[in-house]
């Protein structure tokens, strides 16, 4: 069984910062891809940030230079660090991981979700 679990999610006022955290666990053998994504009520469900195993980032645009996503392979954690936030940021924050637990194919799985709340 894999299990993503995110914390630090919470209320914010605009300007403000929240750092996201989440954690893989469970019989993994590794982690190719690992992700943020957000999804605002009556909204699909969007990319926020992407990272590869090496280190490779990609931001949708609206976060660029305010969010960054980072990543610590030994500890199968992804972290999102989100600084000037907007009511608009305001989300339910998915951890999202694909990975291999030794099988044919690589997996994805989610986590909980965390919710973000921006006040203005």
């Amino acid at each position: 069984q894999v299990q993503l679990v995110e914390s630090g999610g919470g209320l914010v006022q605009a300007g403000g910062s929240l750092r996201l955290s989440c954690v893989a666990s469970g019989s993994i053998f590794s982690i190719n891809y690992m992700a943020w994504y957000r999804q605002a009520p009556g909204k699909e469900r969007d990319l926020v940030a992407e990272i590869t195993s090496g280190g490779t980032t990609n931001y949708r645009d609206a976060v660029k230079g305010r969010f960054t996503i980072s990543r610590d392979n030994a500890k199968n954690t992804v972290a999102l660090q989100m600084n000037f936030l907007k009511p608009e940021d305001t989300a339910v924050y998915y951890c999202a991981a694909i990975l291999s637990t030794g099988g044919t194919y690589d997996t994805r799985y989610w986590g909980q979700g965390t919710q973000v709340t921006v006040s203005s």
